[in-house]
């Protein structure tokens, strides 16, 4: 278990209520820093108030495919502290911005993640990362404003993640390479602690 911020987030799309926790405790040991249940998984406000609930009160805890203002704060009242879309919408970050949550709207261009960061964003989700690639992410990480996080998504998995890492990326979604709907605890555990540790070699 890394003793500094990974920066790594956990996508688990498909997980259900009644395994969230468990799948959640199991990554953040590993030494995630953050979980997302995205919108199009089984009741997913009621996975994130159930990992919520489980854990400290400033754990991470994210909805994903976030797409409009009311998921917003229908994320909010769950208990989500991260919201994480696949678009750009600078309604949906200024939401995001205006109750105080982390906002990381998805962008393919630097026209989107312009438009990201005018609407308060701070962070930038590389969607999909197999499209922008690691000299693409580098070429942005040089016009955009100085501090802003890249965050690649799509594609990352244990064999580029170090890759992603050594070019300055603050972080990474991992969703299939970590999770799949029915995986049990402990294997997305032990598959977790393997990406920590890549990032962490990367980044040390």
């Amino acid at each position: 278990m890394t003793s500094r911020p990974t920066g790594l987030v956990a996508i688990l799309r498909g997980v259900t209520p009644g395994e969230a926790v468990a799948v959640a405790e199991a990554i953040f040991a590993a030494g995630f820093d953050a979980v997302e249940v995205p919108y199009n998984s089984p009741d997913p406000l009621e996975s994130i108030r159930r990992i919520r609930a489980a854990g400290p009160a400033d754990r991470r805890v994210g909805a994903g495919t976030v797409l409009t203002p009311d998921d917003v704060r229908r994320a909010a009242d769950a208990g989500a502290s991260l919201i994480v879309s696949p678009n750009t919408r600078p309604d949906v970050v200024a939401e995001t911005v205006r109750l105080g949550l982390e906002s990381y709207p998805g962008a393919a261009t630097p026209t989107e993640a312009f438009a990201a960061l005018d609407a308060g964003a701070r962070a930038i989700k590389l969607f999909p990362s197999t499209a922008v690639g690691i000299d693409g992410m580098r070429a942005w990480a040089s016009v955009l404003p100085a501090g802003t996080a890249l965050v690649p998504v799509g594609g990352v998995d244990a064999g580029n993640l170090g890759g992603w890492a050594h070019a300055g990326a603050a972080g990474a979604g991992i969703g299939t390479s970590l999770y799949r709907p029915g995986d049990r605890p402990d294997i997305v555990g032990t598959r977790a602690a393997e990406l920590v540790r890549i990032w962490s070699a990367a980044t040390a």
